[in-house]
């Protein structure tokens, strides 16, 4: 048994038969690899209400506005 594992990812895209190609590999001719594939995780797509369905919390909202906190009036 080798002690001395080192792994190696790369990724890389299925052919139109579903055929997967690996060149270039750090490893010589002969040696014995153990090839796992899992699917790479997909972005997910920005939310357009990324607000949306949070809970809202209004405090003192019946206090009037302090006049020094609007920039407007400035």
């Amino acid at each position: 048994m080798e002690t001395n594992l080192v792994a190696y990812r790369i990724e890389t895209t299925l052919t139109k038969d579903n055929t997967l190609i690996l060149e270039k590999l750090p490893y010589m001719a002969g040696d014995r690899v153990e090839v796992i594939v899992l699917p790479t995780a997909t972005k997910q797509a920005k939310k357009r209400y990324p607000l949306r369905g949070l809970p809202v919390t209004y405090i003192d909202p019946t206090e009037p506005v302090d006049k020094n906190e609007w920039e407007v009036l400035d």
